[in-house]
């Protein structure tokens, strides 16, 4: 067993079966995945990342299915779940690692078929159900956020450490173009129905890019958001690369005013990488990564939001910019990793 400070960690990163790593499209934990063993890699460690498709990354591979899986959202999601939990427990007997960092949801049941230190990433909501399988399964867990934290305190925490993003694929703009940008899945609980009504009561222009792929997003799209469009709303389709970090970087602002406790807004940080200020309402994790009246302004009531918009002008891109490069540069993400591994190692019996 490795556990000097210095001395390269044998490492098993065990990803979504959804998407590859990283994605072509939709997938934000499959980007944070990415970006942690690229981290990891490079500073030496030994990592296989256990996932679908091929490998993209600089880590070594095992892949559990040739393609992606199909079916998310749909009734073969839990099957397609637990099926590749098997391919990952059959996968996981054969590697020699020091420790298993999984990203899954039913992965982790294959942890008690090695005597291995076994860490968890929590990145959806702890409810009810899901918290109750975390409390059965009685694993290391790690928080994305100090709300999902708070949310479920009993739960076996061992750390809080945000997702982190590399800063340099995200241009800096300080001069913005006249629009603000709604960015996200297109369902209820992104709220876009209520970016397109502060926007319209703001009098300004809305663009919209997001992902309507699941027959609920599609049915929430056309029944509640495209009666609400003016000509000064503009619905682009879903946007990655290069085409996203374009219109987080020339928008005055992004509106996220989401109706759930989200665990982590990734897009939230992305805007403020480049430079722009997000509104939203105070909901979940957004609150901890927008800074009100500096980085952005935070709403307790949506009829709060076109005066928000109409505010934009007072904040300061720069700032935006440096908080996130102070907080959500992948480096301390996988610096703040590494130390939990290093700990569940040593301990390890």
């Amino acid at each position: 067993m490795r556990t000097g400070t210095h001395t390269p960690l044998r490492i098993a990163v065990v990803a979504p079966p959804w998407f590859e790593i990283p994605p072509s499209g939709y997938g934000g934990i499959e980007r944070v995945c990415y970006s942690l063993v690229q981290g990891l890699t490079g500073l030496g460690h030994e990592v296989t990342l256990v996932a679908t498709g091929s490998n993209r990354t600089s880590a070594r591979f095992a892949a559990v299915f040739d393609q992606p899986a199909c079916g998310l959202g749909t009734e073969f999601h839990p099957v397609q779940e637990v099926r590749y939990a098997a391919g990952v427990a059959r996968v996981l007997r054969e590697l020699e690692i020091d420790i298993i960092h999984d990203h899954s949801l039913a992965g982790p049941l294959a942890a008690p078929l090695k005597s291995i230190p076994t860490l968890l990433t929590a990145h959806g909501p702890t409810g009810a159900l899901l918290g109750d399988y975390f409390r059965r399964l009685a694993l290391p867990l790690v928080a994305i956020s100090e709300f999902q934290r708070r949310s479920a305190p009993d739960l076996p925490w061992i750390s809080t450490i945000p997702h982190g993003i590399e800063l340099e694929q995200y241009p800096y703009r300080p001069d913005k173009d006249d629009f603000v940008l709604f960015l996200g899945r297109l369902s209820a609980e992104k709220g876009a129905h209520l970016a397109v009504d502060a926007a319209r009561k703001a009098g300004v222009r809305l663009i919209i890019s997001g992902k309507a792929a699941e027959p609920a997003e599609r049915r929430y799209f056309e029944e509640c958001v495209v009666p609400r469009m003016t000509p000064d709303t503009e619905f682009i389709g879903e946007s990655y690369g290069s085409r996203r970090t374009d219109l987080l970087s020339r928008a005055r602002g992004v509106l996220a005013p989401a109706q759930w406790d989200e665990p982590f807004g990734l897009a939230a940080v992305e805007a403020l990488a480049c430079g722009t200020p997000v509104i939203g309402l105070r909901r979940g994790s957004l609150p901890e990564i927008v800074d009100h009246g500096l980085t952005g302004w935070i709403c307790d009531d949506p009829a709060e939001l076109p005066d928000a918009i109409d505010r934009l002008d007072e904040l300061d891109p720069r700032t935006c910019r440096s908080v996130a490069a102070e907080r959500y540069g992948t480096a301390a993400m996988v610096s703040r990793y590494e130390n939990v591994y290093r700990l569940l190692v040593a301990a390890a019996p």
